[in-house]
C-alpha cells in the first residue's frame, strides 16, 4: 500500500430544499388555506477519524466530495426529506487546514467527528406565513446553499515512540526485529522513503506503537533529504529512540551525528528537545562498534546521556533498550490519564 500523508480535497455540502407554496384542494373544504411544506436541510460533509486507516491514499484518486441536497417541500403539509450527511473517513491523527494554512480541526482520537461543510437550511413553505390579515399567502422560501471549500489534509502518525537518526544507521532493522513491521532494509542511505509503524509487545499488557521515521541529515528542518516532509510524524510521540552508528566516514562520528539530529529536531520544533529519549549505538555485532562502545559510552555520559549498545541483527541489548523506552511511555501515559486537579 502506498503511503500518502498529504492531500487536497474539495468538500461541498448539500443545498437545502425549497419551501412549497400550495393550498388545500378538497371537496367540501372551502378556503382550505395554505398547505405548503418546508424543504429538507442539505446534508453536511463530516470527517470521522478511523483507526483502521493509515494513509490518505484514497484522496489521491477522489478529490471531490459532495453531500446530497435536501428535498423540496410539497403540498398537503408535506416536508421534504433532509439530505443524508456524507461521512468522509480519515486516519486518526489527520490535521485539516484551510488553503491559507489555518488549522480547522485535528482528528486525534478514533471516532471523533467534525463538520467541515455544513448543509444548507431548507426553505419554509407558505404554511408559516399565514396571518390574520393574509390568510392565503403565496410566499415561500428557497433553500439555502451548503458550504463548500478546498481543504488540505495532513497526516501525523500516532505512535508512542519514534525512532530517529541518520540514514542507514539501522532504524528499519530495529523495528523489523521488535515488531511485525517489514520495512525495506538495504545497505544504502534513504532506503526508508516512508514512515513504518510496528507494535511492540513486552508482555503483561505492556504494548506500545513504534514509528520508524526516514533518516534525518543536517539541514532537514529546511528540507534537506527527506526530513522536512516526515519530521511532523515525531511531533505526537511520547518518547524517542535515537540511533547512532560507527562509520568509516572520517566526517562522521556518533556523538556528532547525535548532536546534528538533535539540532534539526529543535529547529523544526523546540518542544521535541524536551521529549524523553533513549540513545542506542547500533550494529554492535560489527567489530568497529564493539571496540568503541566503552569510549562512546564515556563521551555520551559526559553529557548526561546513557548510551545503550545494541545489535538488531543478533538481538543483543535490544530488550534492555525497549524496557528503557517503555519506562518513558508508561510515565507519559500515566500523566495523560491522570484526573485534572481542581
Amino acid at each position: 500500500m502506498q503511503f500518502i500523508d498529504e492531500a487536497r480535497i474539495f468538500v461541498q455540502a448539500g443545498r437545502g430544499g425549497d419551501g412549497c407554496a400550495a393550498f388545500r384542494r378538497e371537496s367540501r373544504v372551502p378556503r382550505g388555506g395554505p398547505a405548503g411544506g418546508d424543504g429538507g436541510n442539505g446534508g453536511s460533509v463530516v470527517l470521522v477519524a478511523d483507526p483502521q486507516l493509515a494513509t490518505l491514499l484514497d484522496f489521491k484518486f477522489q478529490q471531490h466530495h459532495r453531500a446530497p441536497d435536501g428535498e423540496d417541500g410539497r403540498g398537503k403539509d408535506q416536508y421534504g426529506a433532509a439530505g443524508a450527511d456524507l461521512v468522509v473517513r480519515v486516519p486518526a491523527g489527520t490535521v485539516v487546514r484551510d488553503n491559507d494554512g489555518t488549522v480547522r480541526c485535528d482528528r486525534h482520537a478514533p471516532g471523533q467527528r467534525f463538520v467541515v461543510a455544513a448543509g444548507g437550511r431548507g426553505g419554509r413553505g407558505n404554511i408559516h406565513f399565514a396571518t390574520s390579515t393574509n390568510q392565503a399567502p403565496r410566499r415561500c422560501e428557497p433553500g439555502g446553499l451548503g458550504g463548500q471549500r478546498w481543504i488540505r489534509l495532513e497526516l501525523k502518525l500516532l505512535a508512542d515512540v519514534g525512532i530517529v537518526g541518520y540514514p542507514n544507521v539501522g532504524k528499519s532493522t530495529l523495528i523489523a526485529r521488535v515488531s511485525r513491521a517489514r520495512p525495506k532494509v538495504a545497505d544504502y542511505p534513504f532506503t526508508t522513503l516512508t514512515p513504518n509503524l510496528g507494535v511492540v509487545q513486552l508482555g503483561a499488557g505492556r504494548t506500545f506503537v513504534l514509528a520508524d521515521v526516514p533518516g534525518l541529515i543536517a539541514g532537514a528542518a529546511e528540507g534537506a533529504g527527506l526530513g522536512l516532509r516526515f519530521l511532523r510524524h515525531v511531533e505526537r510521540t511520547r518518547a524517542l529512540i535515537h540511533v547512532v552508528e560507527v562509520t568509516g566516514d572520517p566526517g562522521r562520528d556518533p556523538l556528532r551525528d547525535y548532536l546534528a539530529v538533535r539540532d534539526e529536531l529543535g529547529r523544526y520544533d523546540a518542544a521535541l528537545l524536551e521529549r524523553p529519549e533513549v540513545v542506542a549505538l547500533s550494529k554492535l555485532d560489527l567489530p568497529e562498534a564493539k571496540g568503541r562502545l566503552a569510549e562512546l559510552k564515556a563521551a555520551f555520559a559526559a553529557r548526561g546521556i546513557d548510551l545503550h549498545g545494541i545489535s538488531a541483527a543478533t538481538g543483543e541489548g535490544v530488550d534492555d533498550l525497549l524496557e528503557a523506552a517503555w519506562v518513558h511511555v508508561a510515565r507519559a501515559r500515566a500523566v495523560s490519564t491522570a484526573p485534572a486537579s481542581r
